[in-house]
């Protein structure tokens, strides 16, 4: 029998963000969400391919750069 595992975290994180209005941070997430959007809009299209796929990959990496700058700016309380 395969082994189950448990998806749901039983306890929320214990982490707190200071100033969620600051508007680099407000920035670099909006930056993220647009260069995740726009690598899974290339990845879903119906003539995916191999350039496609480089590009996807180049956002993908665009976004992991500003989810970084984000953590930073929120555990330094302020703008990176």
């Amino acid at each position: 029998m395969p082994t189950a595992f448990t998806l749901v975290r039983t306890t929320a994180p214990a982490t707190s963000y200071t100033d969620t209005t600051d508007p680099q941070t407000i920035r670099l997430h909006i930056a993220a969400e647009n260069a995740l959007l726009s690598a899974l809009q290339l990845l879903r299209s119906a003539d995916c391919d191999a350039s496609k796929v480089q590009a996807a990959t180049g956002r993908a990496i665009r976004a992991a750069t500003a989810l970084k700058r984000l953590c930073v700016a929120q555990s330094e309380g302020g703008a990176a």
